[in-house]
């Protein structure tokens, strides 16, 4: 595997664990609402919800971590390919449903990193 697409994917998880932080410790703080655009009482009201979706996407960064930490071997690809479906899926889905910006900062990395594994 190309150390391009590995380092695309360790991006992407890096991403991922920024959510964690912005949905998890600051949702409610004035950085987490200007991030997404909500007012401190839907923020509160919101909160649990937010922290549930962080999680999933720290779940989304250690798989991919450990993706690359089985290495570009046949385990190492399938670990990969798996978890970047997933970031992919999620990604159209929230771009779909929640903000088109979605799309730009989660499906898009992913489908560049999924090209360049099956290119490597």
């Amino acid at each position: 595997m190309s150390v391009a697409a590995n380092i695309v994917i360790a991006l992407i998880a890096l991403l991922h664990l920024w959510f964690l932080v912005l949905e998890m410790f600051l949702w409610t703080r004035p950085s987490g609402r200007r991030a997404f655009g909500t007012t401190a009482e839907f923020a509160e009201q919101s909160k649990a919800l937010a922290a549930n979706q962080g999680l999933y996407n720290g779940f989304l960064a250690a798989g991919l971590v450990w993706g690359l930490l089985l290495g570009n071997g046949g385990a190492g690809f399938s670990v990969k390919l798996f978890f970047l479906v997933c970031v992919l899926i999620a990604g159209i889905y929230g771009g779909l449903t929640a903000a088109r910006k979605i799309l730009l900062f989660q499906a898009l990395p992913a489908l560049v990193a999924l090209v360049l594994i099956h290119l490597a």
